[in-house]
């Protein structure tokens, strides 16, 4: 059994904002290893996370990010519960980071559920007619399919994507871990992109 030093618990606090019990629980079962007691706590406080998801969120911050160079930029509204949470040092990077991943991985929707019928299924015949002209078994070709469409999700879905930072944590895993951290609701809903010279801007998540 590794020693589970002070050091080490407050490290792990520090990288995930659990409280010291929390930190020292899960290095004890990781047996020390701070990158899978991170994951631990991560997983709990997705956990706690799913509990909060159907407060409302009516405060928030406006953030915005511009590229070197100015020729690429981002505004995006990220909300919370109350107006003491918007203020935290802690959301403010938040939605700077979602601000800087947005203009790095250029999402079309925020969730998956905010992807029209329409495009979806114009996405499944794709996919469909690609499997079957690869010559993959008719009986395997809906199951091909529906892995195909998860990794179109990931794509051009904001909260299946890839954190930019650190990509083994979605930017959907993210907030929730944020959510577990300041004990808020947090969401994101909405944002646009504007990259010089192009015309066909969208903003995401608007009415």
């Amino acid at each position: 059994m590794a020693q589970i030093t002070a050091q080490l618990v407050k490290d792990l606090r520090e990288r995930t904002g659990a409280g010291m019990m929390e930190c020292k629980t899960a290095l004890v079962e990781s047996n020390g290893d701070i990158g899978e007691a991170e994951v631990i706590l991560r997983k709990r406080g997705i956990a706690s996370a799913s509990k909060k998801a159907s407060r409302a969120t009516r405060q928030g911050l406006i953030g915005s990010y511009i590229h070197h160079g100015g020729q690429l930029g981002v505004l995006v509204e990220v909300n919370c519960e109350s107006d003491f949470v918007a203020r935290t040092d802690d959301f403010k990077e938040l939605v700077h980071d979602i601000a800087m991943h947005v203009a790095a991985a250029d999402p079309r929707y925020i969730r998956k559920e905010d992807v029209e019928p329409a495009v979806l299924e114009k996405e499944r015949e794709i996919q469909r007619a690609r499997a079957l002209l690869e010559g993959k078994p008719e009986k395997m070709v809906d199951k091909i399919v529906e892995g195909r469409l998860g990794k179109f999700y990931e794509e051009v879905c904001l909260y299946e994507q890839p954190f930019v930072k650190e990509a083994t944590l979605t930017v959907g895993q993210l907030v929730k871990t944020k959510i577990a951290k300041l004990g808020e609701n947090i969401s994101v809903s909405r944002f646009v992109r504007f990259k010089v010279g192009d015309v066909a801007q969208a903003e995401a998540g608007a009415e």
